[in-house]
């Protein structure tokens, strides 16, 4: 089927992108971590599509888990209707079914779609379609889980609850028990007290067939990261499916950088290693088995893909052909293509019309990690408009990102008022000099309020937007997002992907294997900048390191034009300059 998935997009871009492109064979994440949102989706879906809706109250029992459980079932009903329609619709008249065949990629259905086109009615037509429905498959639901996103819940009454009522747990819990057969992403590092949790599921057990029900899928960086936690996971009796392979600093939402590691020779490793990766997995996965009476002769299936920062087909098809990889992500694209994702209009036409500088890597996000940023976004306009008029910080209701103990025994937010009015009256106190001031303030208020933020471009989308609530919109598009100027069809996106037409034909970019070093660069140099009034030797080694990797990557990079002889997006010689560019960048951050 389809060779490319649309990844998790914030909170609200991608809430209910199955439930548009699933019925086309197209595999997409939902992020289940704001139960609000989904609960809210639920209601609206309910509504447009005749369907009972039973309100699931906040703080009724396992209130968390069983909303995310309901939105999850309908969405599979929904999708599995879709599908049947286009099944048993009249293929060569019906909308959406020549839209499934036309979005095809090269291969045995689209093949099988075209003979039939051209056989007469009679028995061979009819045992051809009846071939082709068995190979008619919706496109994946699965669902991402940010791991370390996982306080601690308490009741209505203010009782700490159990720990498998914190927010990872619930909301793994309500994956586990919906009907969905897909995969839950596991993404932002390692939680050992959720990975425990997962083995308690049957659905994550492989049945007699040695098949799973559910899957896990796991996000990393790094072939060690990823080596770590495969192992972990195996002990616990829990098999990773899927690594999904995303660049630290070219893609959207949270920026994970590596130490310097580039996409390109981090995917060398996955293919050089994936086999001794997986029989090392499986034999602490066999005794794990074991342990619960259950056994598995033959390694189960892994699959490799990769995202972050791919523009092109002749990128995209070099990923899976150079490297092996069973699929690509193209995210943030899509945030320009209403039928694949939820923006609402406003946003939608200010990321059309950007500009590249209007896409920038800041420290907007409470996680303390580094967070890709839009200045159009009307999120950041607020903020600046809150700071003006003297009440920086946001009131904080969902709580989910809370972490600063610094208020009291009660963690919260550093984007809330309340921590952001605690820390001025701290910086105030210090009577420091103006611009030593001004640096340390900026600090403080620079947070954004990224629970409502991320969720309310579905509300203005579907006006169902409540009274009073803020209806500032945050987004976290990948810089890639830059060089795509236009608001798209599916068609036309689906299209540029396989190469059937080329939307950024006059636009002039850079290969995504640039790019990425160039973000790597300029999180160096800001990272030296930043340190070096109080440089000491772990910060040296640091910084020692990264410049290493940087500089290994670009050797891999020389290399790999001269054996593959492949343009990445621009002329070779253009791609041996731009390496050369930033190799020299690199001489004045020695330390």
């Amino acid at each position: 089927m389809h060779t490319f998935h649309i990844p998790v997009l914030g909170l609200a871009f991608s809430i209910d992108t199955p439930l548009k492109v699933a019925q086309y064979g197209i595999s997409s994440v939902i992020s289940i971590v704001d139960d609000e949102l989904i609960e809210r989706m639920r209601a609206y879906y309910s509504q447009e599509n005749f369907l009972p809706y039973f309100p699931i109250a906040k703080h009724s029992e396992d209130f968390r888990a069983k909303r995310i459980t309901a939105y999850l079932n309908m969405v599979q009903d929904l999708v599995n209707k879709q599908l049947y329609y286009i099944r048993n619709s009249d293929w060569e008249k019906d909308g959406h079914a020549l839209k499934y065949f036309a979005l095809l990629p090269e291969g045995r259905l689209k093949n099988d779609y075209q003979q039939w086109r051209s056989l007469p009615e009679g028995k061979d037509r009819d045992a051809l379609a009846l071939a082709m429905q068995m190979q008619m498959k919706a496109g994946d639901i699965d669902v991402n889980l940010m791991a370390k996103v996982d306080k601690l819940n308490y009741s209505k009454e203010g009782e700490l609850l159990a720990e498998h009522f914190s927010d990872a747990s619930a909301a793994l819990r309500g994956f586990a028990q919906s009907k969905l057969q897909s995969a839950v992403v596991l993404s932002a590092g390692m939680n050992p007290r959720l990975y425990a949790y997962l083995a308690e599921f049957s659905a994550f057990m492989p049945n007699a067939d040695g098949k799973f029900e559910k899957r896990i899928t796991l996000k990393v960086s790094d072939f060690r990261s990823a080596l770590i936690q495969a192992k972990f996971l195996a002990k616990k009796g829990i098999w990773i499916s899927e690594y999904r392979i995303e660049s630290g600093l070219n893609c959207g939402g949270h920026a994970f950088a590596t130490e310097g590691f580039l996409l390109g020779p981090i995917l060398d490793e996955f293919k050089r290693n994936k086999n001794q990766l997986t029989e090392e997995v499986f034999g602490l996965y066999q005794v794990a088995l074991a342990e619960r009476n259950l056994s598995m002769s033959t390694c189960p299936a892994v699959k490799l893909t990769v995202q972050g920062g791919v523009g092109t087909n002749g990128e995209h098809q070099f990923l899976i052909d150079h490297y092996g990889v069973d699929r690509v992500g193209w995210g943030s694209p899509f945030l320009l293509v209403p039928e694949a994702t939820t923006v609402d209009d406003d946003t939608l036409q200010n990321l059309a019309t950007a500009q590249a500088s209007d896409f920038y890597i800041s420290n907007a996000s409470p996680l303390g990690v580094p967070f890709n940023s839009f200045r159009k976004s009307t999120a950041e306009l607020n903020r600046l408009k809150r700071i003006a008029e003297g009440r920086p910080g946001y009131p904080c209701t969902k709580k989910y990102l809370v972490s600063s103990l610094e208020c009291g025994d009660e963690p919260v937010c550093t984007a809330s008022r309340q921590y952001q009015q605690h820390k001025i009256k701290e910086l105030d106190a210090q009577q420091l000099p103006e611009k030593e001031y001004a640096q340390a303030f900026e600090k403080i208020v620079e947070k954004q309020c990224l629970c409502e933020g991320l969720a309310t471009p579905a509300y203005l989308k579907y006006r169902i937007l409540k009274p009073r609530e803020r209806d500032a919109v945050a987004i976290c598009p990948g810089p890639n997002t830059a060089y795509f100027n236009k608001i798209y069809s599916l068609s036309e996106m689906v299209d540029h992907i396989y190469g059937r037409l080329d939307i950024l034909k006059n636009v002039e970019r850079p290969s995504f294997f640039v790019n990425e070093l160039e973000l790597y660069v300029k999180h160096l140099r800001t990272y030296v900048h930043d340190n070096l009034a109080d440089l000491d030797q772990k910060k040296k080694k640091y910084i020692q390191k990264f410049q290493a990797q940087l500089l290994d990557g670009i050797s891999y990079y020389r290399k790999l034009q001269q054996e593959v002889q492949h343009s990445f997006g621009e002329s070779k010689d253009l791609f041996m300059e731009q390496l050369r560019k930033y190799e020299l960048q690199l001489e004045p951050l020695r330390v």
